[in-house]
């Protein structure tokens, strides 16, 4: 009879005038007021007091005493008075105990700071049992003491009494976020007239983990939209709970809050004006209301509520289209972007045309018999890059015997070449205009007969298209963009190109590409001419008439004809006709005007002059890593010369790999930075001819540091790019984030604690009219410019803003907007303010750490060295005990044999330093970051340059990717090892990623590193330059057009095709 809990206790108190009362204060905000009238002394325990109780509480001829402490340390430790004022304490320690703050390290923090509270004194407890007391009650050397109970609670270290803060295990995880369920209930309680609070993560039916919080008032007129407000501003972005009014908290037996027990799902939106709506809903926008519920775990009541501001965001945001595809299958993420209100979407939605019905389609896998014919090709295509490699070794062998003569030293394993043989062989497989000669010959043999229509995948067209491809590639184009001869290459390969054209990127291997006088093409266009649809290679002709111009990093689809004077705006994707004189624009391009043309009226003069230039310039790019790599090879010379046999050689060799390593970095990294900075020297802005002083500058500093960015890998994405930028000439701040960008130095400002993820592009120059534009880019401070973000001339990304994947800044934009596409589009977005500590303010220990792991970078450069020393010494033997006939011949067999050591160690270093990746969220400045940035530096240090490039669209490839831990069905194909966490990847039978796409598991928000998974399923098709974001995928035989971004979260219906940036349905 005397057993009592919640409400009934109040009565009961009053019955019996009861004077002095110790409980916990979720059980007092219970009791009327009149329940504790006789109440003389009130003694809170057991959980954190909200201040509201304490004052409503707290009156004359009352003393309420809020104390704390644990079983452990004989229940209570502190305790303080409440009055009222200020915030709620716990007070300081009781006589006999000994209460310290400390850190994660058990160093006693500073006055005003958080750490965890360790008691100890003659109050602790004793087990009976040795070893458990030992346990529990283990010494405190950096406190001295010789027992000490460490509590697990988070307190805030105050002269005036500790001030509670929550559990330091009491975390939990919402969008792969650490949150601290005490902190939030804390922030819950000390909102004006709630009377109690907790906080839970509850998941709604889509399975989405939602922060809850629930409040208790007595205030009727309590405003719950006022109360998310004030928690906004004092809250970070992803701890401010949905909230809930409640009439009362359940609790346990001990009288503390049962989170278990919290209400869900939510009785309501949170507002009483709400319901004021509920009835009116038409069929559309109730059913559509049910899916927002599904998705955002709260009842949606008004046709004015907003999918954002409801607590959606990107992904939950493809999670509703996702769902809403079930009825309507051409429903995209940008559409929700655009009808944000539940009417507003429903409205659109009933406009939609009926659904087309969806033809099913049956994608055929790759034959086996392609890959078999690919691995044999392999060896001629190999032999044909080794024969550069034996190319060089003669030169060494001679330069190496001219230098022994010389210092009068014997050298017996050194094999001299006539150097009449070596000039030639220099001119046909290591000039330019020589490896382009076999590389357009051959393309030209290969691909005759080849005319523009739809071919199998796998057959025999596209198996010499790829055999074309790999020649080119061979031939070293991608390092030649913008010099005069690539005209000439493409009217060898077979195009017609006209006088004055302006030709930047690569030309295609089929031929098929006409380009009209006057044109000008920027870097990266993609004129391939050819893509693979599912199981279908479709192959076009590419017509671009006079005077057109091209942005940079834009896809002409095979078939796509640009008129006279057009413009194509960066990043686009042509599809089709371009009427003359207009100016298109986007993925899917679209017209957005008449062509501009904002370069001077005339054209300049061809200066003739300045082709010989270019040419001598090819041949300096090219010798730069050859220099470097020379510089290594005397470091190991000094003492592998004196060897009588090529064993001791070659361990010399390897002993002295990592100086010479480091050696060969150095040279070309001061090589690069003097050739740069002299380049910048009367570089201005505005409009050059193309052919200038100016314009060779402009183009010889990209080429100089796009090569960087492959040779020098180790300095990117880390500590020291910021470093290396500055020494380059680039103007940056404080605390910034650079990873692989290419920059036009001079021109180029990134301000203090901005992000530059992979392959972004600033301040790159523009084409158009035979002129050359370049002028000043920024990256405004705290920004973020995403993979594959550009920021032109003239143009900003602004300060907290963000530009997304595959997208351009914009020409205005005010500060923390965000953008999306090219041209952008406003993007809605919420920063996440997180733990500055691990994103912006590191401190000092995590540096030293980061430091420490990127330093080890240098070991994939050393391996890859290693791969060279085989190959080098490996040709050496053979030519030494046969002739270099022979060892020519063999070249392309002991490549392969490097290429497949430098898989297997790359595979190895993944699993040894990261791992098995599971879908999860990482703080910039945490372990795996920085473990995971390394692994991947073996991968495109030694992988890439040694096996994967050569390797793509080859079951080769896949073999590999399987290694690495990705699930690779049947008959795929692949032409890109950019899986970044690959155990996250799954490509069904038959799927196709295509040439520049993307797998990308992971994206940095506000730097914190989220990871998911992302699948293709059977049949699934990736065109060229796609990336598909994490959490994303692609249906059974779906396509996914060239240039396409598939958000976060969206996952493309079975048997449809879709195109755009980012992806709508798609008809062509």
């Amino acid at each position: 009879s005397l057993v009592r809990s919640g409400m009934d206790l109040g009565p009961w108190l009053v019955a019996r005038d009861i004077t002095v009362v110790s409980t916990v204060p979720t059980l007092a905000s219970l009791w009327p007021p009149e329940a504790l009238e006789a109440v003389r002394l009130l003694i809170f325990g057991g959980e954190a007091c909200p201040p509201e109780l304490g004052e409503r509480l707290a009156v004359p001829g009352r003393e309420v005493w809020n104390t704390y402490g644990p079983t452990e340390a004989t229940v209570v430790a502190c305790a303080a008075p409440l009055g009222g004022e200020g915030p709620v304490r716990i007070g300081l320690p009781l006589p006999g105990w000994d209460l310290a703050v400390v850190d994660a390290e058990g160093r006693p923090v500073a006055e005003g700071e958080i750490g965890e509270l360790i008691i100890g004194g003659v109050g602790l407890a004793h087990y009976l049992d040795p070893a458990k007391d030992a346990e529990k009650y283990a010494p405190m050397p950096t406190l001295g003491w010789e027992r000490a109970y460490r509590s697990g609670d988070l307190v805030r270290l105050d002269a005036q009494g500790l001030v509670f803060q929550g559990r330091a295990d009491d975390q939990v995880k919402v969008g792969g976020r650490r949150i601290e369920l005490g902190e939030i209930d804390n922030a819950l309680q000390h909102l004006p007239g709630v009377t109690g609070a907790a906080a839970a993560v509850r998941r709604s039916a889509a399975g989405n983990a939602l922060l809850v919080g629930y409040l208790v008032s007595t205030d009727p007129e309590f405003d719950v939209s006022a109360a998310h407000a004030m928690l906004s501003e004092r809250l970070p972005a992803p701890m401010v709970p949905r909230l809930a009014l409640v009439d009362e908290l359940p609790t346990r037996t001990s009288g503390k809050v049962d989170r278990n027990a919290l209400p869900w799902p939510l009785p309501g939106a949170g507002t009483d004006d709400d319901d004021d709506d509920a009835d009116d809903f038409t069929a559309t926008e109730q059913w559509l209301a049910d899916r927002w519920t599904d998705v955002l775990g709260a009842r949606i009541a008004s046709v004015n509520a907003d999918f954002f501001t409801e607590g959606g965001g990107s992904l939950s945001a493809a999670q509703l289209v996702t769902a809403l595809r079930e009825r309507y299958p051409q429903v995209t993420v940008a559409d929700l972007y655009d009808h944000p209100r539940l009417g507003s979407l429903a409205r659109m939605l009933d406009a939609i045309a009926p659904a087309t019905v969806v033809v099913e389609r049956e994608v055929t896998p790759t034959p086996r018999r392609t890959g078999v014919a690919q691995i044999l090709l392999s060896v001629p295509l190999t032999t044909l890059t080794g024969l550069q490699w034996a190319t060089w070794l003669g030169v060494t062998n001679n330069v190496a015997g001219a230098a022994a003569r010389a210092l009068d030293v014997s050298v017996p394993w050194l094999v001299e070449v006539n150097w009449w043989v070596v000039i030639v062989a220099f001119a046909i497989f290591i000039t330019p205009p020589g490896r382009m000669l076999i590389a357009a010959a051959g393309a030209r043999a290969l691909l005759a007969g080849v005319t523009p229509g739809d071919y199998p995948r796998g057959g025999s067209v596209h198996v010499r298209l790829w055999v074309a491809e790999r020649l080119l590639e061979a031939a070293g184009a991608a390092n030649m963009s913008g010099a005069p001869w690539m005209i000439y290459l493409a009217r060898a390969l077979g195009s017609s190109i006209g006088r004055g054209v302006d030709l930047h990127t690569i030309p295609p291997v089929t031929g098929m590409l006409t380009v009209g006088e006057g044109a000008s093409i920027e870097p990266e266009v993609d004129l391939s001419g050819w893509w693979i649809d599912g199981d279908v290679v479709r192959i076009g002709e590419i017509v671009i008439k006079r005077g057109a111009s091209i942005g940079a990093r834009s896809t002409l689809a095979p078939g796509a004809v640009i008129g006279r004077d057009a413009e194509i705006g960066p990043g686009s994707a042509v599809f089709g006709r371009v009427k003359k004189g207009q100016h298109w624009a986007g993925s899917p391009a679209v017209k957005v005007g008449k062509a501009g043309h904002p370069w001077p009226a005339h054209r300049p003069p061809r200066r003739s002059g300045w082709v010989p230039v270019y040419g001598v310039s090819s041949l300096l790019l090219a010798a730069i890593p050859l220099i470097s790599l020379g510089a290594g090879l005397a470091v190991i010379g000094t003492w592998a010369l004196h060897a009588d046999r090529l064993r001791d050689v070659a361990l010399r060799a390897l002993i002295l790999t990592p100086a010479a390593t480091l050696v060969s970095l150095g040279v070309f990294a001061v090589i690069t930075a003097v050739l740069v900075r002299l380049l910048a020297l009367g570089m201005t802005k505005g409009y050059h001819p193309v052919r200038s002083r100016v314009g060779w500058q402009v183009w010889m500093t990209e080429r100089l540091l796009d090569s960087a960015r492959t040779y020098l890998f180790p300095l990117y994405a880390s500590l020291l790019t910021p470093w290396w930028f500055r020494i380059l000439g680039v103007k940056v701040g404080k605390g910034t984030e650079i990873s692989t960008a290419l920059v036009l130095p001079k021109f180029t400002t990134i301000d203090d604690g901005s992000f530059l993820a992979d392959d972004t592009m600033v301040a790159s120059y523009e084409l158009g009219g035979g002129w050359l534009h370049i002028d000043d880019a920024k990256i405004g401070k705290r920004s973020f410019l995403g993979n594959s973000g550009m920021a032109g001339p003239g143009r900003k990304v602004p300060k907290n803003g963000l530009v997304a994947v595959l997208s351009a800044a914009p020409d205005r934009a005010k500060s923390g907007s965000s953008w999306l596409g090219s041209p952008p589009v406003r993007l809605r977005r919420t920063a996440a303010r997180t733990d500055t500590s691990r994103t912006f303010d590191p401190p000092m220990r995590l540096k030293v750490a980061r430091s420490v792991i990127e330093t080890l970078r240098l070991i994939p450069v050393m391996v890859s060295f290693v791969l060279g020393l085989f190959m080098l010494i490996g040709l050496q033997y053979i030519a030494f005990h046969a002739n270099y006939v022979i060892a020519g011949l063999v070249s392309g067999l002991i490549l392969l044999v490097a290429g497949a050591a430098a898989c297997c160690i790359a595979a190895a270093a993944k699993w040894l330093v990261v791992g098995r990746i599971v879908v999860s969220e990482h703080p910039l400045w945490s372990s795996f970051v920085w473990r995971n940035e390394l692994s991947d530096a073996f991968v495109e240090t030694v992988a890439a340059p040694w096996f994967a490039n050569a390797a793509t669209g080859t079951p080769i490839l896949n073999l590999w990717l399987r290694m690495l831990g990705a699930t690779i069905g049947r008959g795929v194909w692949c032409e890109t090892y950019w899986l970044p966490e690959a155990d996250l990847v799954t490509l069904g039978d038959g799927a196709t990623v295509e040439r520049g796409c993307v797998v990308q598991t992971h994206l940095f928000h506000d730097r914190v590193m989220a990871i998911d998974r992302v699948v293709l399923e059977p049949g699934a098709t990736m065109g060229p330059h796609c990336v598909a974001l994490p959490a994303s995928g692609i249906g059974t035989s779906a396509t996914v057009g060239p240039a396409s971004l598939v958000m976060r979260g969206d996952v493309v219906p079975a048997h449809t095709r879709w195109q755009g940036n980012p992806i709508a349905p798609w008809f062509g």
